[in-house]
């Protein structure tokens, strides 16, 4: 099936409302995310390697955010311990219907999904060895990051591993500025326009919060994990393995 091109911000909007994961974004989401974030497939293709080497028999796999299933697919079409069980958690309902038919659709059924339409502050994390944020923390008030962190320590079995993938900020304000210039060539360069991008950053502004990688790192410390840092990093992009 031909990704649907995104071209929702593409002509000038008289008023850019807030961003949302409705149901004209699940129509365009593949497109979007893989025009927008670069490394996306990189960082996909290693969350299955992860759960090659980390997915244990027997336990619970968590995609948090999981939107059409990108990552719970990786999982399961790599995971290789009997008994392994992967639940995707997404609080948009056109997302969680869209996934439901693609999960439904694949065929590797000896991984057993179960899809959960609630916000991933409300999932029990339960006998995990794997738990995936990809692009997912971001979206969550910055003030109830730390405890939903928490809870997904304390539901990790010891060894368990998070991969948390995020937009990243950063400190430095030339740096900062030399990144996001870096992003919008790379979003221009996949043929995005740069009315495009300004509606959609208008969009976006104070939905998506990013943090710095020493916040990242701090927070995931600070929750639990006894192994934190950086394995991936693409301009303002990042994927984090945090070990429990």
């Amino acid at each position: 099936m031909t990704d649907i091109r995104d071209t929702l911000y593409a002509n000038p909007l008289a008023q850019v409302g807030s961003f949302s994961f409705d149901q004209q974004v699940v129509d365009v989401f593949p497109d979007m995310i893989k025009r927008s974030v670069p490394g996306y497939p990189t960082i996909l293709s290693m969350i299955g390697t992860l759960a090659e080497r980390y997915v244990t028999s027997d336990s619970h796999c968590y995609d948090l955010g999981c939107s059409l299933g990108a990552a719970t697919l990786a999982m399961r079409h790599n995971i290789r311990a009997a008994g392994a069980s992967i639940i995707g958690v997404d609080n948009s309902a056109a997302m969680i219907a869209r996934a439901r038919q693609i999960i439904a659709a694949d065929s590797h059924e000896e991984v057993p999904v179960r899809l959960e339409e609630c916000g991933i502050e409300d999932i029990a994390i339960d006998n995990a060895s794997m738990v995936v944020l990809n692009f997912t923390l971001q979206f969550i008030a910055p003030n109830a990051r730390d405890r939903l962190l928490s809870d997904i320590a304390q539901g990790l079995n010891t060894g368990g591993v998070l991969i948390l993938s995020e937009k990243v900020a950063f400190d430095d304000l030339p740096h900062q500025q030399l990144m996001t210039d870096l992003h919008h060539q790379f979003k221009r360069a996949n043929g995005y326009s740069d009315l495009e991008i300004a509606q959609k950053r208008a969009a976006i502004d104070n939905v998506l919060i990013p943090e710095s990688l020493d916040a990242h790192r701090l927070r995931l410390r600070q929750a639990g994990f006894s192994s934190v840092d950086v394995w991936f990093q693409c301009l303002n992009f990042a994927s984090i393995i945090a070990i429990k």
